[in-house]
């Protein structure tokens, strides 16, 4: 068997690409859609004119923003087949089923509610209104968590057996399946990171309005919640971060090693490295800047638990080598005498190993005719690209505790009604806007460029689950997927510009005067500028 390398670097980039465009849309909606259930349970308990105009004009951005996700989500899927076959016929019973499940469950439920959401204003009550947008914001969770149940299967899988007779994985488990705990912490970090999202949109967009003394009022009341689910949300992330990166350093070592850029094992509890230069081909790390303790605390919440190095993890992959190459003599043996005890037994004790003897198919046909020197190339392939993970890691952390800077420096001065006082501020505020998309794609980064070499942890390698196409092909595919996803991130900026600009005034949803002021029964205790 050989692999063509030009295909697997070509389908990766492909599945890359498409995947970092969908995420652009999948994290305003999560965040989005949640202010939209607050601001409309204001207007139903107080029966105030303001909040429901207000969640008519961003329910506007959250319906171009929801149209490009579904565009771009419902186009990913089709690479399974196109350019993933074998990883698709090799964990399918697995990895399906909670792709299914979301279609049926959550995404079908979703489509519905959006359609109730936007026509339903004049035809149903405002109770029986507010309930559709309460159940759409949990449909876009539910979406989100079966996805993610997925997701985590490859990076941690459970619940599932190798059977030598349909050279398969398949299930045994599916409440393990579900109830994964990388999915769970997943599932809580992604989401939270969602919200900080659509409070930060929130916040930039209304800040613009007030550098530009345009619905003041509208801007005001917009930022007050956005500060307020924003800063909950920031301290989510933070706290929810930690529980993730814990389940990490339990189930994928190696990713732990790679984002630290901690070559050899450190005495417990092992340093964080603020700063530094890692270098690969020397395999140190230049100019560190360490913090005593922190990793430790980080990575194992203890004082006396070490954390491997990549050094120590690569001769481990080497033994896990041998044994895989064990599990696969006795995989053929059983394909061609299924009753053979001997070679079950052989499987038995060493199918979990399985996975490393597959590495060796980059650099000989037969795994058992694997030399030293092919193992060792096969153990180094299991470190992944260091200095991106660990700058990714380190970016994405700094974005986090500046967004719990930003939200409580807003809170304080939407509380104070003071958000209007300086254009710094408000200034910070707008150019504040890409940050959460930065810090949303870097995590992903660190979490699926972390997992390589493997499509499936421990279980198939990458460069084995690809079609059996040509290079050729799969980079016809990739120029009409980066055309087309281009041209929807287009439209969707060019739309949600077209729209923000145009404000609520400009949509005939807010009167055109520079400030709205309601009715002196409707400004109750929040007063004239409160939210």
């Amino acid at each position: 068997m050989i692999i063509d390398a030009d295909v697997v670097t070509l389908s990766r980039l492909q599945f890359a690409l498409t995947a970092l465009y969908h995420f652009l849309f999948v994290p305003l909606t999560l965040g989005l859609v949640w202010i939209l259930a607050i601001m409309e349970s204001i207007y139903v308990m107080t029966g105030r004119e303001v909040w429901k105009r207000m969640v008519q004009f961003w329910g506007v951005l959250f319906g171009i923003n929801f149209a490009m996700g579904v565009a771009t989500g419902v186009t990913m899927e089709f690479q399974f087949g196109m350019n993933w076959a074998y990883y698709s016929h090799y964990v399918g019973d697995i990895f399906g089923a909670p792709l299914a499940i979301e279609g049926l469950m959550a995404f079908f439920l979703e489509a519905t509610l959006v359609g109730v959401f936007f026509m339903g204003w004049e035809r149903i009550s405002r109770i029986k209104h507010l309930l559709v947008t309460w159940f759409l914001a949990l449909a876009t969770s539910l979406s989100a968590l079966w996805i993610l149940i997925a997701n985590a299967w490859m990076q941690h899988p459970v619940g599932a057996a190798f059977n030598p007779q349909t050279m398969r994985m398949e299930v045994t488990s599916f409440s393990k399946v579900f109830f994964n705990p990388v999915a769970q912490d997943k599932f809580v970090h992604t989401v939270s990171a969602g919200y900080v999202l659509g409070s930060m949109f929130v916040l930039s967009i209304s800040a613009w309005y007030l550098l530009r003394g345009r619905n003041v009022d509208f801007a005001k009341r917009s930022m007050t919640v956005a500060a307020s689910f924003g800063l909950a949300a920031a301290l989510s992330v933070v706290v929810l971060g930690d529980a993730s990166g814990y389940t990490v350093s339990l189930n994928q070592q190696m990713k732990m090693a790679a984002i630290e850029a901690m070559w050899h094992t450190e005495p417990a509890p092992a340093p964080f490295t603020l700063f530094g230069l890692p270098d690969e081909q020397q395999r140190t790390t230049r100019y560190a800047v360490r913090i005593p303790w922190v990793m430790g605390l980080i990575g194992t919440h203890s004082l006396d638990q070490t954390m491997p190095g990549v050094a120590e993890l690569v001769d481990a992959a080497k033994g896990r080598i041998d044994n895989g190459v064990k599990a696969y003599d006795a995989m053929l043996t059983l394909r061609r005498n299924p009753g053979d005890a001997a070679a079950k037994a052989a499987l038995a004790a060493h199918d979990q190993d399985l996975g490393y003897a597959l590495l060796l198919k980059r650099y000989v046909d037969d795994p058992r005719q694997a030399t030293p020197a092919d193992i060792q190339k096969a153990a180094d392939s299991t470190i992944p690209n260091v200095p991106v993970l660990f700058w990714s890691f380190r970016i994405m952390v700094a974005c986090g505790f500046y967004f719990i800077a930003l939200f409580a420096l807003s809170f304080w001065k939407a509380s104070r009604r003071r958000l209007d006082s300086q254009r710094w501020y408000l200034r910070l505020a707008l150019w504040s806007l890409p940050l959460p998309w930065l810090a949303a794609e870097l995590g992903w980064i660190v979490a699926e460029y972390g997992r390589q070499p493997w499509a499936i942890e421990g279980v198939l390698p990458t460069a084995l689950g690809v079609s059996s196409v040509t290079a050729g092909q799969v980079l016809t595919s990739l120029g009409g997927f980066v055309l087309f996803y281009t041209a929807l991130a287009v439209v969707d900026a060019v739309l949600m510009l077209k729209f923000a600009r145009k404000g609520p005034d400009g949509l005939g949803i807010w009167p055109h005067a520079g400030s709205f002021q309601p009715p002196a029964a409707e400004l109750g205790s929040f007063g004239e500028h409160h939210a």
